[in-house]
């Protein structure tokens, strides 16, 4: 692992985004709340909140946090749901691990409840959005399109 101790502890913020696209009658049964294995937006919600928590485990040579903060969004769209995370903590190392984390496993938590009714799903678009704090300070996707 790279050595962190000499960094600064600031209040660090990132946010992820993903979106996983679907049949418009999918993102329907979802939406109101008629997809057999239970609530969709409430479970991806947990399982991507209890992923940021757990993120070191999973990615090698990434640092535990104390994490101060994760928000999990979801917003159901025509054949969509677009997922974001916001991750929080006061340390020396970021937290966009911890996000992009939370927001893969959130999207794959839908996959997995849905795919009885809708194979044709696709997580697409994982990516950092923006970055807040240490040493390299500010960082927002529009500011650089890929």
């Amino acid at each position: 692992m790279v050595d962190v101790g000499g960094k600064d502890v600031t209040r660090r913020r990132a946010v992820a985004r993903a979106r996983i696209t679907m049949q418009a009658e999918t993102a329907e049964a979802l939406r109101f709340g008629r997809v057999p294995k239970g609530d969709v937006l409430a479970v991806a919600r947990v399982a991507g909140i209890q992923a940021a928590k757990r993120t070191s485990e999973l990615i090698p040579l990434c640092h535990p946090l104390m994490l101060s903060s994760v928000v999990v969004d979801l917003v159901v769209g025509h054949a969509w749901v677009d997922v974001e995370a916001t991750t929080e903590t006061v340390d020396r190392t970021g937290v966009e691990m911890e996000a992009l984390t939370a927001c893969s496993v959130a999207a794959l938590t839908i996959y997995d409840m849905c795919k009885a009714v809708d194979r044709s799903m696709s997580v697409e678009s994982l990516g950092l959005h923006e970055k807040s704090g240490g040493r390299s300070g500010d960082w927002r996707r529009d500011d650089h399109p890929a």
